[in-house]
């Protein structure tokens, strides 16, 4: 088993090699022996060897063949016995309904490191499906993870969107330092505990299209942004802004996700 494998550039890999931090992304999960992990990016399983050690199983998807090859000889034994399922693939592209039903995933939580350029990609694919995680667990860019837990005042598209869906917080910052090779930023760990609602997609749908609209030219005023987006006079939009208590010259970042949502009732 060779454990000289260097981690690719083309696919934006960076190996965690902090005990500390490993410890603390297990910790935040909070997951029991009976419990069902999907881990994306394994790379060379030093994360997912924490995962076995607590849950009951664990589904770890990895893009990267040599890696795959690798973590099938570390893991043999886990494998076998079938709380390990190691799938060779690219996330973004594999059936999961079938994967779930295949390995009888209800319930599960989802843990990743994931490169950063397909941060909001994954972010967006686990939202979007039927059978969502009931929380996730991601180490990502930390300009990243302060962004998609930002307040209003500071709020963008993404951070509307997945506090849509869930209740978001930082655990803990990652200095660079702490993978190999080095990155140029720091990451963080965030935590997305997923909200157990019935979806309403066309409601989804209308909230985040009028989201979209509202952050089209972020230096404008949402009442200009509004107006032009929406096709209406300034004077309705005006009247729209008042029943909803939102200040005429607010901007779209200044708005919660509960300002969006009245906005929606009074369009």
């Amino acid at each position: 088993m060779n454990d000289n494998l260097s981690p690719k550039k083309s696919l934006g890999q960076n190996f965690l090699k902090s005990e500390e931090v490993l410890r603390q992304i297990v910790g935040a999960a909070d997951f029991g022996d009976q419990e069902k992990v999907l881990e994306i990016g394994p790379g060379k399983g030093a994360l997912t060897e924490k995962l076995l050690e607590k849950a009951g199983k664990v589904i770890a998807i990895e893009k990267d063949e040599n890696l795959v090859e690798f973590l099938a000889g570390k893991f043999e034994e886990e494998i076998k016995s079938g709380k390990l399922i190691l799938v060779s693939g690219d996330v973004l592209e594999i059936n999961l309904k079938e994967l779930f039903d295949e390995n009888d995933f209800g319930s599960y939580k989802l843990i990743a490191n994931i490169p950063y350029y397909i941060t909001g990609k994954i972010l967006r694919l686990f939202l979007d499906i039927k059978q969502k995680p009931e929380l996730m667990v991601l180490l990502v860019q930390k300009e990243v993870a302060e962004r998609i837990c930002a307040g209003p005042g500071k709020m963008n598209i993404l951070a509307n969107v997945v506090q849509y869906f869930g209740e978001t917080k930082i655990v803990t910052p990652v200095a660079k330092e702490n993978f190999d090779p080095i990155p140029k930023v720091d990451s963080a760990v965030i935590k997305i505990v997923i909200n157990n609602r019935e979806s309403d997609f066309e409601y989804d749908k209308k909230l985040f299209k009028l989201i979209k609209i509202g952050f089209s030219s972020p230096r404008k005023t949402l009442l200009n942004n509004l107006s032009s987006g929406l096709q209406k006079s300034k004077e309705d939009v005006e009247i729209i802004l008042n029943e909803s208590e939102i200040e005429l010259l607010s901007r779209a970042q200044n708005l919660s996700l509960k300002d969006w949502k009245n906005l929606l009732d009074k369009m």
